[in-house]
């Protein structure tokens, strides 16, 4: 169940990231919506991901899926960079990830 709290916080983040682009370039009610309530849930799953996992693991986990999940977000949907040092690196961060998760 807290896989799955933390996986379901990581989606969410990914709502609020596409809402935090949007918003930056167009402050509308839907944005701030996709904004504010993507961050807003996916700090309560990851809240809850807590009573079944360590901190320590579920935090890290959901900072690595967040943050390669909002650069492949950046690059495929709002044309950010696709060099080979950026996907290298983040295929580094879903490599820890991985490794985190098979640890704990």
């Amino acid at each position: 169940m807290g896989w799955i709290l933390v996986f379901m916080a990581a989606m969410s983040e990914f709502v609020g990231v596409i809402g935090l682009k949007k918003y930056s370039e167009t402050k509308t009610v839907i944005n701030t919506i996709l904004y504010l309530g993507g961050f807003a849930a996916s700090f309560t799953f990851l809240y809850f991901s807590f009573n079944f996992l360590q901190v320590s693991t579920a935090y890290a986990v959901w900072v690595g899926i967040g943050t390669a999940g909002a650069v492949i977000i950046n690059m495929i949907f709002f044309g950010e960079s696709k060099s080979l040092g950026r996907i290298t690196s983040v295929i580094l961060i879903v490599i820890g990830v991985v490794g985190l998760r098979a640890l704990s």
